[in-house]
């Protein structure tokens, strides 16, 4: 490898730029499609802890920029720090396409890769959870589900 992977997940919603940007700012709605618990809203100069309480983990998140209803720029896990930028680009008809790009992946390059796998299916997964919500109405509990207990390795 020349440079470190970098991912991008994109998902277009039929609901307004406004509406979409707040279900990531504002963890009254995150929560219920992503992580289980936040100390706080996204914005300028936060410092937030996003816990997953059905695996136990937990992982902190520095917002570096917010350009409201259009950007989010986040840095996160302080133990292997990457950069996450999501972009909310407002389309025709009230529909929000929402880009999420993660850089900075470190170690060797079969880690860096690793890591990049799994953020790009990570954040598959949420915006597709994010979507059912925003447009259906559903929870799809698919962050929760992924990772079942009982099934082995």
């Amino acid at each position: 490898m020349t440079q470190p992977p970098a991912v991008t997940a994109q998902m277009l919603i039929r609901r307004p730029a406004a509406e979409v940007f707040e279900a990531f700012a504002d963890p009254a709605v995150t929560t219920k499609f992503w992580f289980t618990k936040s100390s706080g809203r996204l914005e300028p100069g936060a410092t937030v802890t996003w816990d997953w309480e059905m695996y136990g983990v937990s992982t902190v998140v520095t917002v570096k920029d917010v350009e409201k209803n259009s950007r989010i720029l986040a840095e996160w896990d302080p133990e292997s720090p990457t950069q996450l930028e999501w972009r909310f680009l407002p389309g025709e008809g009230d529909t929000t396409l929402v880009r999420v790009t993660e850089t900075g992946f470190a170690g060797s390059a079969d880690q860096a890769v690793a890591k990049a796998i799994d953020s790009m299916g990570g954040f598959t997964m949420v915006l597709c959870a994010c979507k059912a919500l925003l447009e259906q109405g559903v929870l799809l509990n698919a962050v929760g589900d992924a990772h079942p207990t009982g099934f082995g390795d």
